[in-house]
């Protein structure tokens, strides 16, 4: 590694400056391009779960119950990321989506700056961090793939204000800050690097599982002494101890917790060609990094991040399917690094080109991200046909239903309501601390079952304390008991359940 960083060192300085010229100029468009999909905040997927997160600690920080539906149950959403946010969201008095956008602010910046600071640890060249950066997020495959922990950029755009950016970010960090403790650090250095690996555990635990397999490669390449390694021990038993002592929910009981997850994580292993067959240029760069160095640590955690994925897919554990980046990630890397490797000119040029093609054909492939800073009527029509329409959300609801009341509601609808104060009678997501999450499901279903007998929904409203009621037009029209109160878009309708009336707004 030492003899690469010293070939590195000899490019010449005039070539090192174009190149990092062209390559930060690219990455800084791509960053641009961001700044207003954060202002716009796309409304898709999970946002209303971290929504309802942060709305929940605003309102009660020492108690805030399940985010999602009216128990008091633990949820492993509740991190110190969320529980800062909330903190934020209680003192200021700012929505919850405008501090959503703060937080995107802050990740997004904790991730661009781990990004620079772990390539240094790789590489001296100047076009290596903003090379980098776009390799993370171009280069993929021609099938788009949305999924939290992954940074494919249109994949990216909807998740920025997700938990899993901030806890990439600082995973970076940790792996930038992991090879001068190796060499140097001291019982305070590892205690740090211990809490600090924890916290990326409480913040995003998959993304969690990434960070400790980048870790334990870097660690593995740097070949610690055999006397130092008891102050990497007392760094992890100082992680362990944060683990255990977080008050909002008992992390070593997701361990093996999978109901409801696995059914969804499945789709991890569809289609992998299609999602990620650019990727295949940096595992080429990974061969090369290897014949150079046998301990290289971007190889070694590549093969760490293959071997959980294969294990996940023989044993059925598809959820193990979300540890897939710390394969891309150090193969994405490597891609760009090898670019810049300064071997015979001809085969540099070589690899310069191959990678030039292949961000270029993951920036066609994703070009209908710009969309979410513009909107699709901007977009050509070749282009807008792969842009994602986001939700519409449920703002309309907010001048009659308050926060507290419990909402009826299906799948769909549940994953946003939240957001806005309110509870649903099942969540929308699942959810491994909530008992009577099966029974809830079914209760909706019976619910909005056409043969449902009246006395049969009168008794789940009671059941749940249901005040509100939320489906598209003409489902519930024959409830003669069923109230309309207000009109959304897609043909929904608000309906108040049976109960004290509520009046409009300033009636």
């Amino acid at each position: 590694m030492i003899g690469y960083l010293r070939e590195t060192r000899a490019t010449p300085r005039r070539t090192g400056s174009v190149s990092a010229a062209v390559a930060g100029t690219l990455a800084a468009l791509v960053l641009l391009l961001l700044l207003p999909v954060i202002v716009r905040l796309p409304w898709i997927g999970d946002l209303g779960m971290h929504a309802a997160t942060v709305e929940r600690l605003r309102g009660d920080l020492r108690h805030p119950g399940n985010p999602l539906v009216d128990a008091d149950t633990p949820s492993p959403y509740y991190s110190p990321w969320t529980l800062l946010l909330g903190c934020v969201a209680r003192v200021t008095g700012l929505s919850v989506f405008i501090v959503l956008r703060m937080g995107a602010l802050v990740a997004l910046t904790l991730l661009v700056t781990g990004v620079w600071r772990y390539v240094r640890t790789l590489s001296r060249h100047p076009a290596a961090p903003p090379l980098a950066l776009l390799c993370l997020v171009l280069l993929w495959g021609t099938t788009l793939f949305t999924w939290s922990g992954f940074l494919a950029l249109d994949s990216f755009a909807l998740t920025v204000a997700y938990p899993s950016v901030l806890a990439l970010g600082l995973a970076l960090h940790l792996w930038a800050w992991l090879p001068r403790a190796v060499a140097s650090g001291g019982w305070g250095t590892w205690i740090a690097l211990g809490v600090l690996w924890a916290v990326i555990l409480l913040v995003h635990q998959f993304s969690g599982v990434v960070a400790s397999l980048g870790a334990l490669a870097t660690v593995l390449a740097a070949r610690p002494e055999r006397r130092r390694l008891l102050r990497p021990a007392v760094g992890l038993a100082a992680g362990m101890l944060v683990l255990w002592w977080w008050p909002y929910y008992d992390f070593f009981a997701l361990v093996g917790a999978e109901d409801g997850l696995e059914p969804v994580h499945r789709a991890l292993y569809r289609d992998l060609l299609g999602r990620y067959w650019l990727v295949l240029l940096g595992v080429a760069a990974l061969g090369a990094r290897f014949r150079r160095v046998r301990r290289d640590p971007l190889v070694l955690f590549f093969v760490l991040g293959v071997a959980v994925f294969a294990a996940g897919g023989l044993t059925g554990h598809w959820s193990w399917g979300r540890v897939l980046p710390a394969a891309l990630i150090p193969a994405q890397l490597a891609a760009a690094l090898e670019a810049l490797e300064p071997a015979r000119p001809r085969v540099r040029a070589a690899w310069a080109t191959a990678l030039a093609g292949s961000l270029a054909v993951g920036a066609w492939a994703q070009a209908g991200t710009v969309g979410h800073a513009t909107g699709r009527a901007a977009l050509p029509r070749v282009v807008g046909a792969e842009y994602r329409r986001p939700w519409t959300g449920y703002h309309w609801i907010t001048p009659w239903v308050r926060r507290g009341d419990v909402v009826m509601a299906r799948v769909a609808p549940s994953r946003q309501i939240p957001a806005y104060g309110a509870y649903t009678v099942a969540p929308g997501y699942p959810d491994v601390f909530l008992a009577d999450a099966a029974d809830r499901e079914a209760a909706v279903d019976r619910y909005f079952a056409p043969e449902t007998a009246a006395d049969v929904r009168r008794e789940t409203e009671r059941r749940y304390g249901v005040r509100w009621v939320v489906d598209r037009d003409g489902a519930l029209g024959m409830d003669a008991e069923l109230r309309e109160v207000a009109r959304g878009p897609h043909g929904q309708v608000l309906y108040a359940a049976p109960g004290p009336a509520r009046q409009r707004p300033g009636g």
